[in-house]
């Protein structure tokens, strides 16, 4: 074998969408026909955590070698085949440093960032590409800030990384969202009921809005928007009786708010490595809550619920279209950068067209639902107003 241009890695982080593996794909089709060898992290930042470069024997469970046959059985299926985690190697707690840095690293909270600069040395690695959301990707700068060549490819089912249109996974998110919530309309229509569905949506409420827009709901809640649940069930109701069928449908984004309340709703009080509780929740206070108004604006009489969170249905299976294209394009963008020897980018689409921003813009303004722009406070619905120079998918773009 000849001579390599350079060593490129890539890691995974956060939580899977439809579109990772297409990614890993795109950038390790062009990266092994540019003359560069392609390593795969496993497990995302904790792989560069937990590795051991002191005993050759453990590598294997955290590097692996990629190839043409390897990436392209993988890179038509959904999920991440690198795997992924949620670990944050500037702020690891003390239970899950690795056995053999324990007694260097035993404070509460630990930054291995050290280890993590000596690990991709050992490894050899010219460029590090990063695949994931703000979280992932505000690591990410941290290693750039270090010196470390890195290129950060966009990824959440939310949409919310700022400095970029697209996020992946997202269309695979509105589109299941779409599909779920039709199917389930037979249910809500044989028993003329509400029919209440959470779906993703920490800060921002696009995964809620756009299926909404597309007709798979009456109503839909948002995070940057708190709401009235008496002004939402006479919503419901009114939709019901104006429904054939005799049911109404509402979207709640998992990060949305009644009117009042301090905090979004939470599953239990155990934060992941980058202080987030697990949300889920909402949509069950509001279908209780739906059902017990419900007589108010209805004559007396009581209106039953069914109540369901999409969670991961809308992240497994494979990638739709959206999914399938621009991960291949991103992971084309990214290679693009390394042949000029570019670093410290976030690849991205903006204004429907591919480019790439500073890194730092992942940790700039939280990219949120324009709310005077695309949605109806009164109505708890998504504005028609013009499109006209809008992207794709509207209300995804910042100004």
């Amino acid at each position: 074998m000849g001579k390599h241009k350079g060593t490129i890695a890539i890691l995974t982080g956060g939580g899977d969408v439809p579109g990772l593996n297409p990614a890993i794909r795109g950038v390790t089709y062009r990266a092994l026909r540019e003359g560069y060898r392609v390593l795969g992290i496993r497990r995302g930042w904790a792989g560069l955590v937990e590795w051991n470069r002191d005993d050759p024997a453990c590598r294997d469970e955290y590097v692996l070698e990629l190839t043409e046959d390897a990436v392209n059985r993988a890179g038509r299926t959904g999920g991440t085949f690198l795997h992924t985690s949620r670990t944050r190697p500037s702020a690891l707690p003390h239970i899950v440093v690795p056995d053999h840095l324990r007694e260097k690293y035993a404070d509460e909270k630990n930054d291995l960032t050290a280890e993590v600069l000596k690990n991709l040395e050992a490894l050899g690695i010219d460029f590090l590409i990063a695949i994931g959301g703000d979280d992932t990707l505000s690591y990410a700068l941290r290693l750039h800030q270090e010196g470390v060549n890195v290129i950060a490819i966009p990824k959440t089912m939310d949409n919310d990384v700022p400095g970029t249109d697209y996020c992946i996974g997202f269309s695979t998110c509105v589109t299941r969202t779409i599909q779920l919530t039709r199917e389930l309309r037979t249910c809500a229509g044989s028993h003329e009921r509400f029919l209440v569905v959470e779906v993703f949506g920490r800060y921002a409420g696009f995964t809620a809005l756009l299926p909404a827009m597309a007709g798979a709901a009456d109503r839909c809640l948002i995070p940057e928007c708190e709401f009235d649940v008496e002004h939402l069930t006479q919503l419901l109701v009114a939709d019901r009786n104006h429904n054939p069928s005799r049911y109404s449908v509402v979207l709640i984004s998992e990060g949305a708010k009644m009117t009042g309340a301090n905090e979004m709703v939470f599953e239990g009080e155990e934060q992941d490595q980058y202080g987030h509780k697990k949300l889920g929740g909402i949509g069950d206070v509001v279908a209780k809550r739906l059902k017990e108004l419900s007589p108010k604006f209805n004559k007396g009489r009581r209106v039953n619920v069914i109540n369901q969170r999409l969670t991961y249905m809308v992240r497994c299976g494979d990638p739709d279209a959206i999914d399938s294209i621009v991960p291949m394009a991103y992971g084309t963008l990214a290679l693009d950068l390394v042949l000029q020897g570019i670093s410290g980018r976030l690849v991205a689409l903006r204004n429907g067209c591919y480019d790439s921003v500073p890194i730092e813009k992942v940790m700039g303004k939280s990219k949120v639902v324009d709310v005077a722009k695309y949605y109806n406070v009164q109505r708890l619905r998504p504005k028609y107003e013009t499109f006209q120079n809008q992207p794709l998918f509207i209300m995804t773009s910042e100004d």
